[in-house]
């Protein structure tokens, strides 16, 4: 085969491929425009369904509880990944270090049911040996679950990023007087902003997405959105899951977009300082 047939037929698998998990988002968001009141039956063009989304407050309290629940779970497996990406790239060796990162990365392959059944448990014992003062379910159990969960994706991105990271750059600002402390958020820190970033958005997709660990630890007031979305498909597809998958999207893709943004600018600002830096010195 020659060159050109080739690549033509490498395209043709690349478009494939890309329409096999694009076109049925596309024909989602497509219908969520539509009149009729079948979700899969086309009869005009209408925003009814956007309106009729709005005015659904169990929609909308669910869809409250998710953000909130996955932005500080986000931002708390940021910090506590950050912390244990440190120790796995920073200290050599220490007791017990092997067991340490086998804990961190088991969620990854751990199956979601038994990780939901298990933190569900120990919430209930926590009830129990708090004399009932622990609410073994509720938005604090959902988010201390998704945390456990999403800990575990963070410290991978971060960790991969530290051990890219040149440590003489650390060496040289210790070495004119920095302690570790100011070393890793003047100089770490803003290196490995990009992959914070990531591991950021990794965890608030993951934790806006899940649905079979909050289904174990989630309470009456505390349903989250991909739970009531499951519940409302189980009793009849609804124009209206249209309507909110197609604003879910626009949200998450905004919100990939920024964060591309974010670390496109950061990146170039450091090139950018690199090349003065060695104007300079030379």
């Amino acid at each position: 085969m020659s060159r050109v047939g080739q690549r033509a037929v490498n395209w043709t698998v690349l478009g494939l491929g890309f329409a096999f998990l694009y076109v049925p988002v596309l024909i989602l968001m497509v219908y969520s425009f539509n009149e009729s009141r079948l979700a899969t039956v086309w009869s005009g063009f209408s925003l009814k369904w956007y309106g009729e989304l709005f005015r659904d407050k169990q929609m909308l309290q669910a869809a409250w509880i998710s953000i909130k629940v996955a932005f500080w779970t986000a931002t708390a497996a940021v910090v506590l990944g950050t912390m244990a990406a440190l120790v796995m790239a920073r200290m050599r060796r220490f007791p017990g270090k092997t067991l340490f990162g086998a804990l961190i990365t088991a969620p990854l392959v751990m199956p979601e049911v038994i990780i939901g059944l298990s933190i569900l448990l120990m919430f209930v014992s926590l009830q129990g040996m708090t004399d009932g003062y622990f609410a073994p379910k509720g938005i604090v159990a959902i988010w201390i679950a998704h945390v456990t969960f999403t800990l575990a994706f963070v410290t991978v991105v971060v960790s991969s990023r530290l051990s890219e990271l040149d440590k003489s750059l650390e060496e040289a600002a210790m070495d004119l007087g920095a302690n570790r402390i100011k070393v890793f958020f003047l100089i770490t820190l803003p290196i490995i902003a990009p992959a914070l970033v990531s591991g950021w958005l990794l965890a608030f997709t993951l934790s806006l997405d899940d649905v079979v660990i909050a289904s174990f630890v989630a309470g009456p007031n505390s349903t989250t959105l991909p739970m009531k979305v499951f519940s409302s498909v189980r009793m009849g597809l609804s124009p209206k899951i249209n309507a909110l998958a197609t604003l879910m999207i626009m949200v998450v893709s905004v919100a990939a977009f920024l964060g591309w943004w974010l670390m496109y600018r950061e990146e170039k600002r450091r090139q950018r300082d690199m090349q003065l830096a060695l104007q300079e010195n030379g």
